[in-house]
């Protein structure tokens, strides 16, 4: 579907739980049916796919949306647009590193915006 850029990256996915079918966790091997959703967990989102017709050979990258639907939530996508609009810290140019107080201040902005694989 061409949702990882390599296979082995797309493996590696798998293996460490970023990818579900219809809900459950699966294998490298896993082969998919027609009507399968695909839950895949790439940072800071999880997107969702829906898969419309199975195909036997390498397809160009134009035929992906006759073979499977994003089915990804707006809120979903939305998440994407936060980091850019709430937090923007302005330093004048050539005032050095942020002070120990500026530091804590922009921890405790972003400690919102991060979080660990395990939440997934």
């Amino acid at each position: 579907m061409r949702v990882f850029k390599t296979r082995s990256d797309a493996a590696d996915a798998i293996r460490n739980n970023r990818v579900l079918v219809n809900g459950g966790y699966c294998k490298p091997s896993r082969e998919v049916k027609q009507g399968d959703v695909i839950s895949v967990k790439k940072q800071p989102i999880t997107y969702q796919y829906k898969i419309l017709e199975l195909v036997s050979s390498r397809q160009g990258a134009k035929n992906v949306p006759t073979y499977c639907l994003n089915i990804t939530p707006q809120e979903e996508l939305d998440k994407l647009q936060v980091p850019r609009e709430t937090i923007f810290v302005f330093r004048e140019r050539g005032t050095g590193r942020p002070t120990k107080k500026e530091r804590r201040e922009i921890d405790a902005l972003m400690d919102g915006f991060y979080f660990d694989e395990e939440d997934f």
